[in-house]
């Protein structure tokens, strides 16, 4: 398939990126029928940026407070994904919650991936909440990004078993999990778009 035929991916990330990373790699790989063709973060100087750098994909890198509205930045950033004829926004440690500016123009192509057999430990550090409960099986949900907080459409999970109490084992297990649920999902869903 010609390049120019590709579908087109934007990443949305806030962070180190390793989700990020994992389907950069994929589509480079031929894994994934896609490219890449935009970073986004709210985080200037995000690890990320760094990653993005590497896989030779453009960044744009913006402060929320630097705008007026949601609905400002958001159509900032819509400006960008239509100039790149992106098909499918990956959200990937994207630690803002999508308003209607971009969920109205990408209505079902706005993923994400959370770090917990949704509908279980929405919002932030579901890993943390989960440890806290005490719960033996772990996960990772990847949905459809709507008006609710982790509250899309599933469309991929997986279970990791774990019983132990060291958190950075655990978090290694679930990135490592994340890094082949991730790019395959990706895969199986630009199929149908």
């Amino acid at each position: 398939m010609d390049s120019k035929d590709k579908k087109r991916i934007a990443i949305f990330a806030s962070g180190n990126g390793s989700n990020f990373e994992a389907i950069a790699k994929a589509c480079a790989e031929g894994r994934i029928d896609a490219e890449v063709v935009l970073c986004v973060t709210d985080k200037p100087g995000a690890y990320v940026v760094t990653r993005a750098a590497r896989f030779g994909v453009p960044v744009v890198e913006f402060r929320p407070k630097d705008f007026a509205s949601k609905a400002e930045f958001e159509t900032m950033l819509l400006g960008h994904l239509r100039e790149k004829g992106v098909d499918l926004i990956c959200l990937a440690g994207y630690m803002r919650i999508i308003g209607d500016v971009l969920l109205n123009a990408y209505e079902g192509r706005i993923i994400n991936i959370h770090p917990s057999l949704l509908p279980a430990f929405q919002g932030a550090d579901a890993i943390g909440q989960a440890m806290k409960y005490g719960v033996k099986v772990y996960g990772i949900s990847i949905h459809f990004v709507d008006q609710t907080l982790d509250g899309g459409k599933i469309i991929a999970q997986t279970a990791i078993p774990y019983e132990g109490s060291d958190r950075d084992e655990l978090e290694t297990l679930v990135h490592a999990q994340e890094h082949i649920l991730y790019p395959a999902t990706v895969q199986k869903l630009l199929s149908s778009l």
